[in-house]
């Protein structure tokens, strides 16, 4: 099948998919096993491909992929970049009922970020009274569905959205990786797609009456987190909750520069905790099962019990401060 828009490579689609028309993919059948997407505006010249730099790049309305583009004067204006009103009142209007939101963060990868995401989803979904989402805006690496058990499930649209993917009643998961065929299929895309993607799932997306919005990021600072910063201040973000790496927090392997409880005291933020290695947590994550319920008596365990207590206080003392306010 050949699927046409966009600025990726999908590689071995065999069937139509309704969730790809739904995002406005031009869907054909066709032979070939790889398909280049571009924009309908986007042309070949040679062998290169010509793509949008996206409302945000300094090179929006100048490079050459704007040529022939119908919003080229208004993008090199620069007033396609300017937040749109209606677009922050949809989302606000979209997330009014999510109570608290934490973004987990990382300066670099393989850190257990992904894995921090999914723990403390489980965690918080512990209470029943609680409803938690987890959303995974790692466009191209997302290993949420892995870790969450949800592997090769789909996400399914109503009158009112596309419904997350439950892993219990008060734990709903959203990812990229529900969209795709296959968890080998490629996505690789520039920033304007990404940001267009993150901004369905937060305004298409039913996530209904929300206790604890957790959102995963890829690693880095990057177009997704600009992007999910910029859309959820439509609502509220009640903070972020950064991953440093190994060495700093296993306490097998001492920082030699004081590592992340340094790094908090020159900031002036609080140091949640330190989990201490354990190889069940990796296995936990491969199965896709908690690994609090898996492994109940590990250090690690208390660990991510004690961080995931004082994000829930801190939650609740936003929120208090919030309503003291208005």
């Amino acid at each position: 099948m050949n699927l046409k828009k966009s600025n990726i490579w999908i590689c071995q689609r065999k069937r139509q998919d309704p969730i790809k028309e739904f995002l406005g993919w031009d869907v054909t059948d066709g032979k070939e096993d790889k398909a280049i997407l571009r924009q309908p505006w986007e042309r070949q010249k040679g062998s290169s491909d010509w793509e949008c730099p996206g409302t945000s790049s300094a090179q929006a309305g100048r490079a050459a992929a704007c040529q022939g583009c119908p919003n080229q004067r208004l993008c090199a204006s620069g007033a396609a970049a300017a937040p749109d009103p209606g677009e922050a009142a949809e989302l606000r209007e979209r997330l009014r009922a999510v109570k608290h939101t934490v973004l987990v963060l990382s300066g670099k990868g393989g850190v257990g970020k992904s894995t921090f995401s999914a723990i403390l989803a489980h965690g918080l979904a512990a209470d029943e009274a609680k409803q938690v989402a987890l959303l995974d805006i790692d466009i191209c690496g997302p290993s949420i569905p892995k870790m969450m058990g949800l592997e090769g499930e789909q996400v399914h649209q109503s009158g009112s959205g596309w419904s997350p993917v439950y892993v219990e009643e008060n734990l709903g998961v959203m990812s990229v990786g529900f969209l795709l065929s296959s968890p080998d299929d490629a996505v690789i895309w520039r920033g304007p797609k990404k940001n267009g993607l993150i901004k369905q799932f937060l305004r298409d997306v039913d996530w209904g009456e929300i206790d604890y919005l957790i959102v995963d990021t890829p690693p880095g600072t990057s177009d997704e987190h600009l992007s999910i910063v910029q859309y959820l201040s439509a609502a509220h973000i009640d903070g972020a909750v950064i991953i440093t790496t190994p060495q700093n927090e296993s306490q097998i392997f001492p920082p030699t520069t004081g590592g992340a409880e340094k790094m908090c005291q020159n900031l002036n933020v609080s140091l949640l905790g330190k989990v201490p290695l354990d190889p069940q947590i990796g296995k936990s994550c491969d199965k896709g099962q908690s690994f609090l319920s898996e492994a109940p008596e590990s250090p690690a365990t208390l660990s991510y019990r004690n961080i995931i207590q004082r994000i829930q206080e801190y939650c609740d003392q936003h929120h208090f401060q919030e309503e003291k306010i208005i």
